[in-house]
């Protein structure tokens, strides 16, 4: 027995339900395969229940000091069951949601393990899917074209194989029912520094080891400067330019115990648990991709700019692609996919056009290129930056910290990118990515009346500032 249908997805994750949503508003016949639960790593093991998470370290941070605010409070306790259940609401309640949108976009969702077959009984070519269902029944899907959209797991250190107990990826770490007194965080990139900013304002001593000589080594030199000193303020103990020697690694009743090599010097680091935070590697194994002539180069599924793979009737979209390895960036690209399929207009942007955003405290967010990415292109850069400590509304927040930075081309005086460190940031940085969109100049951003007082009065200056016509400084 075999199901037809106009496009099946592989996956049901963002870049997958949004992708079959997309393809049911233009009338097309869809099923999705979903080995797990419909919202996929976002839903379940990522996005969602860490910000649940850093939300929940972030109230705690602000009634711990919230004498500040003329507020006084006794006995605050932070019960870490009820933080992880607020968390689990908050992801059922998406979940349920997402059901929803399936149900109402009339798509066929089949909870199994799908793998692509080549040429068959089913089909002459490559791209229909065995389905193992959950009962253990087999189910073959047949679709007019197929998108697989698989994602991606933690990444794995050899001799740093998580355990569950005293080694954690990201995924272990969202099911922890008690915090540690001490935490060993592998890896100074955005999950990295995420954890490291929440448990330490949960109160657990973090310690972050990272190879790189700075935390975000991929973001703009200042932004990543800024927040090392003020996670480090914070008292969190971070070694950078450093490496963990997995060999050394030993493990006994109190924690673990692990050598780490800085310069010529090695030390050796002690904690209750370490947590694994070394990027993420594509799912491309096990889903069939043997039985096609689908490319899989440097780890992920080769595409073109239409996110075909070399069998055309085959695209492939998210985390399984490389690339910009985020939820939205996956969802654009689902519906760019499908729009193509259909004939439609198709609008992908280019990576440097796709907000990153990391959710510290503060927060740090960027579009765009660094300038230290501009200067390599050889383009001549000027730089207008503008601090959140001038901006009023941020002091109405309790906060004197970090800034915005503008980096425009001195020739064209287009946005080249937009680097943020503050307040509630991740809320504003879809404000500089519509202006690059647009190719507005930093003038014109500046000529807009932003309301007072906000945050976001202070993306008017930095692109002022960019000519040196910023008004509070």
């Amino acid at each position: 027995m075999s199901i037809t249908c106009d496009i099946a997805i592989l996956g049901g994750g963002t870049g997958g339900y949004v992708a079959a949503i997309r393809a049911a508003q233009l009338g097309k016949d869809v099923v999705i395969i979903e080995r797990d639960k419909l919202g996929g790593t976002c839903l379940h093991r990522g996005c969602i229940p860490s910000k649940s998470l850093l939300r929940s370290a972030e109230v705690y941070a602000t009634v711990k000091e919230s004498e500040s605010y003329g507020v006084e409070t006794t006995g605050t306790r932070l019960l870490f069951p009820k933080v992880q259940e607020r968390k689990e609401q908050v992801v059922e309640q998406l979940h349920q949601g997402v059901q929803y949108l399936m149900r109402k976009n009339k798509i066929k969702v089949l909870h199994g393990t799908g793998r692509v077959i080549g040429p068959s009984i089913f089909s002459p070519k490559s791209g229909a899917v065995a389905v193992e269902l959950e009962d253990g029944e087999m189910e073959t899907v047949v679709p007019a074209h197929l998108i697989i959209a698989t994602g991606s797991r933690p990444r794995h250190i050899p001799g740093l194989e998580p355990d569950g107990k005293f080694i954690l990826t990201s995924d272990e770490a969202l099911l922890l029912d008690k915090l540690p007194a001490s935490i060993i965080i592998v890896g100074g990139g955005v999950i990295g520094v995420e954890w490291a900013s929440m448990l330490n304002d949960f109160g657990v001593e973090v310690t972050v080891v990272e190879t790189a000589d700075r935390l975000l080594p991929l973001e703009d030199e200042e932004i990543s400067r800024e927040l090392q000193k003020l996670l480090a303020k914070r008292g969190v103990k971070i070694l950078t330019g450093s490496q963990v020697m997995s060999e050394s690694l030993s493990k006994d009743e109190e924690g673990i115990q692990i050598d780490v090599r800085r310069g010529g010097e090695a030390s050796t680091l002690s904690a209750s648990q370490l947590l694994l935070s070394v990027g993420r590697q594509a799912n491309v194994e096990n889903i069939g991709l043997e039985n096609t002539d689908i490319r899989v180069e440097n780890g992920v599924i080769a595409v073109n700019a239409h996110y075909q793979t070399v069998e055309p009737h085959i695209y492939a979209i998210g985390d399984c692609i490389g690339g910009v390895q985020l939820a939205h960036a996956a969802s654009h690209e689902g519906i760019a996919a499908v729009n193509h399929i259909c004939g439609e207009e198709v609008h992908a942007l280019p990576a440097h056009q796709i907000p990153r955003c990391i959710y510290t405290r503060p927060e740090a967010a960027s579009v765009g290129l660094t300038e230290q990415e501009a200067k390599t292109r050889g383009v001549e850069v000027k730089i207008g930056k503008f601090p959140f400590q001038a901006i009023g509304k941020s002091l109405v927040y309790g906060s004197r910290d970090g800034f915005v930075k503008v980096v425009a081309d001195r020739k064209t005086n287009d946005i080249l990118g937009v680097h943020m460190i503050g307040t509630h940031v991740t809320d504003l940085i879809s404000e500089a990515a519509l202006a690059q969109l647009l190719d507005a100049t930093p003038w014109e951003v500046g000529q807009l009346a932003f309301p007072h007082p906000t945050l976001s009065e202070i993306l008017g200056e930095a692109m002022l500032a960019v000519d040196g016509k910023a008004i509070g400084i």
